[in-house]
């Protein structure tokens, strides 16, 4: 590869180009867009929390990454069309698909601010927005270098937004972010022991960028903290449903990308059991429970998922009246997969009393 080739964007963009429709596309596996009822996120109070509460937006005042997300010199420019077509394909469906949440949470964390009244929920979600905001630039900015950069005015206007309860935002949300810290650190760790696999500078940036995401899943611990029953009770059923649906999300679109990881020199099934272990582990601070992943029904249900979504995906391709007749019962197996894995039994844990972590991979 010739590191030293830049691939200049057309001057001619189209406003919905490729990449904008992929990032506006709304599926079961694609990042969303999300809303929530304002009035209710405005009676939380973090009172119960207070202390905690007050150190964290300290540190996210400092802005510990306020420079961080800016070209350097260690940003060499990848010579994108000597890349393997697959591997193209799937870079640069990890880019749009990974800048489309970090936008997802400015948008969503923006919105907090804008029409919330109680000042300590949107000091939080006008910092962590403006994270967000930094996230999604610098990954269009990566997209820009080839042409290709995603249309975010058409996005945040024409996306089609998912209305979600506070308590839903704040189970998904904190496991969205603490999942994402074990993405990037992983791959950062991996890449530090194997730097002939890093094929995108990107990659160099996770090291910091993972503590951003860090830090916010702890301030929606904190949230959850601040009212017992979110916790407990019927609720405990609600949190084992996004951490199946999340942690089985990830890993059918990570199959999906055999290139992207195989260029990297990872084994996909290696690089999720981590990823999984590390949020499994982190989310002990609040959640009641965690997944089984030693559980062989739990490998054998998330195969029987990947291979659902997999077929679901070649009838899509297919198209037709025979694609259109496979679909839904290929919807079905996967369905029926998922609640497989949502009935395999939990492990308990005792939630400590000071949740508060930092990052230690």
């Amino acid at each position: 590869m010739n590191v030293n080739t830049r691939i200049k964007s057309s001057p001619e963009r189209n406003p919905v180009n490729e990449t904008t429709k992929m990032a506006h596309e709304t599926t079961l596996l694609a990042p969303r867009f999300y809303t929530t009822d304002f009035d209710e996120l405005d009676r939380v109070s973090v009172e119960a929390v207070r202390s905690d509460w007050d150190n964290l937006i300290a540190e996210l005042k400092s802005d510990p990454n306020k420079k961080h997300f800016k070209k350097t010199k260690d940003w060499e420019e990848i010579d994108f069309e000597a890349l393997e077509p697959e591997l193209r394909k799937e870079l640069i469906d990890f880019l749009v698909s990974s800048l489309t949440a970090e936008f997802s949470g400015c948008v969503l964390y923006k919105e907090m601010k804008r029409r919330g009244k109680n000042p300590d929920i949107c000091e939080l979600f006008g910092l962590m927005s403006r994270d967000e905001a930094r996230h999604a630039g610098f990954i269009n900015d990566a997209l820009r270098e080839i042409g290709m950069d995603v249309n975010l005015g058409f996005l945040t206007r024409t996306k089609k937004y998912t209305f979600f309860k506070p308590k839903f935002i704040f189970y998904a949300t904190y496991l969205s972010e603490k999942i994402g810290y074990a993405r990037y650190i992983t791959i950062f760790r991996h890449l530090e022991k194997n730097p002939q696999s890093r094929f995108h500078p990107i990659f160099k940036w996770f090291e910091k960028w993972c503590n951003d995401e860090f830090r916010h899943g702890e301030a929606f611990a904190l949230l959850m903290k601040t009212d017992p029953k979110l916790t407990s009770g019927r609720n405990i059923w609600w949190i084992r449903f996004f951490l199946v649906a999340i942690y089985g999300t990830m890993v059918v679109r990570d199959h999906a990308r055999p290139a992207f990881h195989d260029a990297l020199g990872v084994d996909i099934d290696w690089y999720d059991k981590q990823v999984l272990r590390i949020t499994s582990e982190i989310s002990r601070q609040v959640f009641p429970i965690e997944i089984d992943l030693d559980n062989p029904k739990w490998d054998a249900g998330l195969k029987r998922l990947r291979r659902a979504f997999g077929r679901l995906d070649e009838a899509k391709q297919q198209g037709g009246l025979i694609g259109s007749l496979k679909r839904p019962y290929f919807g079905v197996a996967a369905g029926l997969a998922f609640v497989s894995l949502y009935l395999i039994p939990v492990k308990k844990n005792i939630v400590p009393d000071n949740s508060c972590l930092q990052p230690t991979y």
